[in-house]
């Protein structure tokens, strides 16, 4: 897929003359060709500025889907699971985000033409709840073809006393392409995935990991920065040390060049908050300072068996994002959350409202395309390793 160096070296004759043909600047067009991959939203214009050039584009020439042999920069998509950023190299990265890319079309992604994963099965066995990642796998699930089956894990064998290692025998013998896996155990996935005979998805495991949730912000992150993360300042606040969300996110944005700074109370930091190479602050004035991104994390009062912090009320009086806290960042800057959400605890509603800030919609909305660039992508390695 590291289709952006030919077009624009072969169709603008280089960066920087690409860069006066699209009146982009050269660390953008630097940055697509360091990519391998041109964001999505500029692929029209690329289009009609090639035509001066005598070069006639069309979509297909931005993403060959139909090439068994996904890559980036020549580097092959080989990965069968998807269990923690730490199994991943900066290309398998790109090659995610840019599948991904290519879903955040809607008519791509209910196109019939589309459906890579027509006669696979998709399994999605959630041991915790959770609306939006369960349902945003399934949608993606069945837009790519798939036969897609929801276990009630609270119904099931599980509640009587199976283990997950009988679970897993359970499962082979069903004969899955792909298992979405969410545990309040750490490690659990890891687990299935050595005990399984298919493709095993992390869709969060107690505090340790949640790649796809870092992969999706990712993405809205690339979509709201017109593709260009590299040189970001982003500060993830509050409850660090339950979130499996922030432990993918700091590993995923330092591997592309973001500047990340966590915040938060030191009760709500982990022990070796130290070694994660990012900047630590206890309070929001200077945590926040010069940030382009805010992003908020839950308050999960439902992992603390102790008094973590002194009350909500006070809590969100010292780390709850309000307008007077955000304007402590960099004027424009941007507001995320994983969801789901605590009203008046981490944040005001009058922010994550706030379309001109708020990009917790889009987080939303990019779910289900990256989801689908996921299990696009670990489907192709499957019968790249059957073939």
């Amino acid at each position: 897929m590291a289709y952006a160096k030919s077009i624009i070296d072969d169709i603008f004759g280089g960066i920087r003359p690409a860069a006066r043909a699209l009146d982009k600047s050269a660390s953008t067009i630097q940055g697509w060709y360091e990519a391998g991959t041109i964001p999505q939203k500029h692929w029209e214009d690329v289009i009609e500025h090639a035509k001066a050039f005598d070069h006639y584009l069309t979509p297909d020439d931005f993403f060959p889907v139909s090439s068994p042999a996904m890559s980036s920069h020549g580097y092959p998509f080989e990965k069968l699971h998807c269990l923690t950023i730490d199994d991943f190299h900066r290309p398998d990265i790109e090659t995610l985000l840019s599948l991904g890319e290519h879903y955040l079309d809607l008519s791509v992604q209910k196109s019939p033409d589309r459906s890579v994963l027509r006669g696979k099965t998709l399994v999605n066995l959630f041991f915790e709840n959770s609306t939006r990642t369960e349902k945003s796998f399934e949608l993606a699930g069945k837009r790519l073809g798939a036969d897609v089956i929801s276990m009630q894990v609270a119904s099931s064998s599980v509640k009587k006393g199976e283990t997950l290692l009988d679970t897993a025998t359970t499962l082979n013998a069903m004969n899955p392409d792909l298992l979405v896996v969410r545990h309040g155990s750490s490690g659990a996935p890891a687990l299935l995935s050595q005990k399984v005979s298919c493709s095993v998805i992390n869709a969060g495991d107690g505090m340790h990991a949640h790649p796809t949730q870092a992969l999706l912000d990712a993405l809205t992150l690339r979509q709201a920065f017109d593709g260009d993360t590299d040189g970001l300042r982003i500060a993830i606040c509050g409850d660090i040390l339950h979130s499996r969300v922030a432990r993918s996110n700091v590993k995923l944005l330092n591997m592309l060049g973001v500047e990340v700074r966590l915040v938060g109370p030191p009760t709500l930091l982990p022990t070796d908050v130290d070694r994660w190479g990012v900047d630590v602050f206890h309070d929001m004035k200077t945590g926040l300072k010069g940030c382009d991104v805010v992003m908020m994390l839950r308050l999960q009062l439902e992992r603390m068996s102790g008094a973590f912090v002194p009350s909500k009320r006070e809590y969100f009086h010292f780390h709850g994002l309000d307008r007077t806290k955000l304007a402590y960042a960099k004027t424009g800057a941007k507001v995320m959350h994983p969801g789901p959400m605590n009203r008046g605890i981490e944040i005001s509603s009058d922010i994550a409202d706030d379309p001109d800030i708020s990009l917790i919609t889009q987080q939303v909305e990019t779910g289900v395309a990256m989801r689908m660039g996921i299990l696009h992508a670990l489907s192709n390695a499957q019968d790249g390793v059957r073939s």
